[in-house]
């Protein structure tokens, strides 16, 4: 597997991580200082994890979530990988599927532990 393809797969486990509400694969995946825009913070830069851990303990009101990444592309930059695409929920509500798409850029550092999540910005597509 090349790199590319390792930083694909690693960022569709954090992907499989959000849908499952899977805090403890999230947290091992990013960087305890991540940084995020993203459409629930809106507009303002977030920092840390604390932001996020509350939508890891809603409890699911749906059966099924899958998260689809889309022509994704990677950028190397040394010990830096930026992973662009389109990413599509899908979510079951009482039977009906409903979906719901996202610009995604998500920033990747490699440390002496493994790759890292550290950064993403995220746009809700209407």
């Amino acid at each position: 597997m090349n790199l590319s393809d390792e930083l694909i797969a690693l960022n569709q486990r954090l992907l499989d991580a959000i849908m499952q509400a899977d805090w403890q694969t999230y947290e091992e995946l990013c960087a305890p200082d991540l940084t995020a825009f993203e459409p629930e913070a809106c507009g303002q830069l977030v920092e840390g994890l604390s932001f996020h851990r509350i939508y890891f303990e809603v409890p699911q009101h749906s059966r099924r979530r899958q998260a689809t990444m889309t022509s994704p592309r990677v950028r190397i930059l040394g010990p830096t990988a930026i992973v662009t695409y389109v990413r599509v929920n899908q979510v079951e509500f009482d039977g009906v599927i409903q979906s719901s798409a996202f610009e995604e850029t998500r920033i990747w550092h490699q440390t002496e532990s493994g790759w890292k999540h550290v950064h993403f910005h995220r746009s809700q597509l209407r």
